[in-house]
């Protein structure tokens, strides 16, 4: 055991956790989560997070760490109109769908054809409107928004993984000093609350088919990339099937997807973690031990994101997302061929548009395959 093990895990744990944790919130508060079900969404995909991660590393002698989806998360904070036995439903969905994938190799094939510009378009689509929220809150409340945008870019030119946990902080530090009342804030013991899903077909297509597509593209194919970058080979027909596995089981506590890590994987496997690469893998195990302490105190820190002001909360979602804002929109429009359907798909998306009941990332998604395949239709010069 090497005392920067447990310190790399410990940092990537808090990193994605302080950085995300609010966009999960706003993600309950969307589907009408109570507070109980809400912690026992934080508590599930923890505990899933962290047995994905101790399973996968201690089997494949790799050092894999997980994530929950955060654009998925976002994505569902995105959705109007659907109870949380239907969000479910969509969980349960996506779940077993990142499951198939690993299981039938055809399934992963077919996903891999949706072009990738158009991918990320819709993650554009659905990150842009919390970005822009973030203006808005910056206006409303500029003496506890724009210090957080001032620490956010200093720490950013020192630690990018850092920048939004610093944010947070002063967040938090500026709450306080503005009277923000938090003796709400208390410890307590969490629960898990068994939900039952609900499926309704619009919702399947709406959310659940969006969610797998997003933390596919955005979270699973970026983390096997950080791995391989790494020196290491990662096992995706396994991690895939894991995952997915353990996502299915964790939405029935009212958890959305788990999914590989990409930024706080790379705090875990450089060699300043471990001289030996054949024994970082062991990274993983103290990672899961983080997450699983994450998890319990999953009530404390709900309540005390709630005890803070609107904006603050807004600002810290904003800010969370500019990484993988900036990530999306660079893919979207790589492709000279696909930038129209990208921005078709990105305008569509970011909408709000609900039609039939199905939300906007399943229609931009359309959109977006519709008028690349009609680009793909026209006769080429000789």
């Amino acid at each position: 055991m090497r005392l920067s093990m447990i310190s790399a895990a410990t940092v990537a744990a808090l990193v994605g956790y302080a950085s995300s944790v609010a966009i999960l919130l706003t993600a309950a508060t969307a589907l009408g989560a109570t507070p109980a079900q809400t912690a026992s969404w934080l508590l599930a995909i923890s505990l899933g997070k962290a047995i994905g991660s101790a399973l996968l590393s201690f089997r494949s002698k790799v050092p894999v760490v997980l994530a929950w989806s955060t654009p998925g998360a976002a994505l569902i904070a995105a959705t109007s109109g659907i109870s949380f036995a239907e969000g479910v439903g969509a969980f349960v969905t996506a779940g077993l769908l990142i499951a198939a994938t690993g299981l039938i190799r055809p399934l992963g094939a077919l996903v891999a054809r949706i072009p990738d510009g158009i991918a990320a378009a819709m993650l554009g689509g659905v990150l842009l409107p919390f970005c822009l929220k973030g203006a808005t809150a910056a206006q409303g409340a500029p003496a506890l928004v724009l210090p957080m945008v001032a620490v956010f870019l200093i720490v950013r030119l020192w630690n990018p993984a850092f920048a939004v946990l610093a944010a947070f902080a002063a967040g938090i530090v500026l709450a306080l000093a503005t009277g923000s009342d938090l003796s709400a804030v208390h410890l307590a013991g969490p629960r898990l609350e068994p939900v039952a899903p609900a499926f309704r077909l619009s919702v399947i297509l709406g959310l659940g088919l969006p969610l797998y597509l997003v933390t596919m593209a955005s979270q699973n194919l970026p983390g096997f990339a950080t791995l391989r970058a790494a020196g290491y080979e990662p096992p995706v027909s396994a991690a895939l099937t894991t995952t997915g596995v353990i996502s299915t089981v964790t939405a029935f506590f009212g958890a959305h997807t788990v999914s590989m890590a990409a930024i706080t994987a790379a705090i875990c496997l450089g060699p300043d973690v471990h001289p030996d690469r054949d024994r970082r893998w062991l990274v993983g195990l103290f990672y899961a031990a983080a997450w699983t302490l994450l998890g319990l105190l999953s009530p404390t820190v709900l309540d005390l994101i709630a005890a803070l002001p609107a904006e603050v909360v807004a600002a810290l979602v904003a800010l969370a997302l500019l990484s993988p804002l900036t990530g999306a929109l660079t893919g979207a429009f790589a492709q000279p061929d696909q930038r129209l359907p990208a921005a078709l798909t990105v305008v569509v998306t970011a909408s709000g548009l609900a039609a039939l009941g199905i939300g906007a990332a399943f229609w931009g998604l359309v959109v977006g395959l519709l008028v690349w395949g009609l680009d793909h239709l026209k006769p080429r010069q000789a």
